[in-house]
């Protein structure tokens, strides 16, 4: 997907679809999120009970798709569990090039050591028991939404964290990063997205995108008249490449907040175990891999 005209500002719906590119990592062969030695991403969920919960995982994405015996394919991504209530469960994610074809599950069971397939899950679905949904973090496609630009201005606030947390040393990160406010003043589109589904949990949503990476730093989503949900986005620069694609980012993290219930979840990245275009078969996207999950 090429980047839109240099000193033209782009429709609604041209940026939305750069949106979507640069979350699912498309300026990429291949993008792992993994394990190097007891480093992992975590993903931390704290309840409105403030009880706090952690769940240790590595992801890759596979976009690598070019051979006429995989060219039905658009990509696979593929989530390891190694901690918490989910650990040694795998899932692997097929999207496929023809929109109108539903996504195929995958996911090994550790306790049967067996995998099943599944229905693609409902958007609004809790991705790992957080405040981020399936839709949030894969299913939600450009068309599912109808867009309005509603102008352009400079990002005036930090990103947002779990407060008392931050800084301090955890498990798996070793230490948790302090709030980013490296991206104030940073220019961005207000994007209005009204959802097309009927009796739909948000009625539209308002995201704060980079005017150039379309990094997409904080989405509030509304019901009602009422904001319901955060969802903020460190990103960060995998080289300093001048003449790199600025949509080649990775996500450091990410934070949600539900308005309604109080559950926080923080997604941590450290930027060790992030790796691109690495010389890996697709055969790692298939069966095999997530049987040779341990627990």
């Amino acid at each position: 997907m090429e980047l839109p005209v240099e000193n033209e500002i782009p429709n609604a719906e041209e940026i939305a679809r750069q949106v979507y590119f640069a979350n699912h990592f498309y300026a990429f062969k291949n993008f792992s999120i993994e394990r190097r030695g007891r480093t992992m991403t975590v993903l931390i969920n704290r309840s409105s009970s403030g009880k706090v919960t952690a769940t240790a995982l590595e992801r890759h994405l596979n976009n690598n798709y070019l051979s006429a015996e995989d060219e039905a394919i658009q990509s696979r991504d593929l989530a390891i569990f190694h901690s918490g209530k989910l650990r040694g469960t795998g899932m692997l994610i097929t999207e496929y090039k023809d929109e109108e074809k539903n996504k195929d599950y995958m996911i090994w069971l550790p306790a049967l050591r067996k995998i099943r397939r599944f229905a693609q899950p409902q958007h609004d679905d809790a991705w790992g028991g957080s405040v981020f949904t399936f839709g949030d973090v894969t299913l939600r496609k450009p068309e599912d939404e109808e867009h309005e630009l509603i102008g352009k201005k400079k990002l005036r606030t930090c990103l947002g964290t779990i407060d008392d947390l931050e800084g301090k040393h955890y498990r798996y990160v070793g230490e948790l990063p302090e709030r980013s406010c490296r991206h104030i003043n940073k220019e961005v589109y207000g994007l209005k997205s009204t959802t097309r589904f009927d009796y739909w949990w948000y009625d539209h949503r308002i995201s704060y995108i980079d005017t150039s990476s379309f990094a997409d730093y904080r989405t509030l989503y509304f019901k009602d008249g009422e904001l319901i949900k955060v969802i903020d986005r460190d990103w960060g620069l995998v080289d300093s490449d001048r003449d790199r694609d600025p949509r080649a980012l990775f996500w450091k993290y990410w934070y949600g907040l539900d308005l309604r219930t109080g559950q926080e979840s923080w997604a941590v990245i450290p930027q060790k175990v992030v790796s691109y275009n690495k010389k890996r078969r697709n055969s790692f996207w298939t069966e095999k891999t997530l049987r040779k999950i341990k627990r």
